[in-house]
């Protein structure tokens, strides 16, 4: 894999170009592709965006999500996979293997196209990339975006849709500015971004202010059934069966931030939440100080992340699941003891 800044000299020349994320894209996968979206116009390149799934109505509203194109809906597959084969470049944001695009993998190994790579997470399959860029010590991908457009040279072409779409990804990303990653260069860039005009307060009303009645109470009924606290193993544990999902009807992006809820007591240094999606069960890991999340998910749960951050999936059922975690965390009693943060 080359360096990113390989391509900054073939920005000049407009290219057929796609853009694609992970399944089930979040605000920093939408943000950082979306901002790329509103950059790349600007030079003139011809810029199709595709989400290998649906993604949560609180996303819409970003500027340009109404061109997105979800793969898995019959009638626009046609569109997509005619813009994957006939694509110059292909741009992967946050994510760094193929297999997080779910059935698009296949489409996107066949096609011609440069494969070019801007991800922030551990261990990325280099190999399938022609270019990118891999850095675990940036907050997200949207920061690498931004990063992406003043590196090659056009800060002037960061206008206001493109400052929406990459606030968004960071802030949500650092937790509204509260984990280690965010770094001094994460507050210049919101800086510059305020500098530009941007509105910061709609955004987050767009991001936290959008959710159902039934989504309030889904929460209600997790935090006061569904979550176990093991304080001997400063760990917390939600787990949820799909009948809970049905009862509240529960859509894509419902669950977004649940496993950050148990963070908030005292002591806790592990929260997992464990969710029961029907055809597999879907984990989110987080943590604080030195707990390495990203080995624990790919250790135990065939999954990884970042090091407070990460994700993992199991095909066993709920009470299994959540039998493998409980004996994981007491294999890892020694590291979640200590209270060190």
């Amino acid at each position: 894999m080359q360096s990113i800044a390989q391509i900054f000299p073939q920005l000049k020349v407009p290219k057929k170009v796609v853009i694609t994320m992970h399944q089930k894209p979040d605000a920093d996968a939408m943000g950082s592709s979306l901002g790329l979206y509103h950059f790349l116009n600007q030079l003139n390149h011809e810029v199709t965006v595709i989400s290998p799934t649906n993604w949560a109505s609180f996303l819409s509203w970003m500027p340009g999500a109404d061109k997105v194109i979800d793969f898995e809906r019959p009638h626009l597959k046609a569109k997509a996979l005619e813009a994957i084969t006939g694509a110059d470049w292909i741009f992967c944001l946050d994510f760094n293997t193929l297999s997080r695009t779910k059935s698009m993998e296949q489409p996107l190994v066949e096609s011609a196209a440069k494969r070019i790579l801007i991800d922030h997470h551990r261990q990325p399959q280099t190999e399938l990339f022609a270019y990118g860029e891999s850095n675990i010590e940036k907050s997200s991908t949207s920061e690498m975006i931004y990063d992406f457009i003043i590196q090659s040279g056009h800060a002037d072409k960061i206008n206001n849709e493109t400052a929406q779409c990459i606030y968004a990804g960071v802030m949500t990303d650092t937790g509204s500015f509260r984990f280690p990653i965010t770094s001094e260069a994460v507050h210049r860039l919101i800086a510059d971004l305020k500098s530009r005009g941007l509105d910061h307060s709609k955004i987050h009303e767009q991001l936290f202010d959008n959710f159902s009645e039934n989504r309030l109470k889904f929460i209600g009924n997790v935090l006061l059934n569904r979550l176990q606290v093991f304080y001997e193993y400063n760990t917390a544990l939600i787990s949820i069966p799909q009948s809970d999902l049905i009862r509240y009807d529960i859509k894509t992006g419902d669950t977004e931030g649940l496993v950050n809820y148990p963070l908030s007591i005292e002591g806790i240094k592990l929260a997992t939440i464990i969710i029961d999606r029907g055809e597999e069960r879907k984990l989110s890991f987080r943590s604080k100080g030195d707990f390495d999340v990203n080995e624990f998910a790919r250790k135990y749960f065939s999954g990884g992340g970042h090091k407070n951050a990460a994700g993992g999936q199991s095909d066993k059922s709920l009470d299994e699941v959540v039998n493998d975690f409980e004996q994981a965390m007491k294999q890892n009693r020694d590291q979640l003891s200590t209270y060190n943060f």
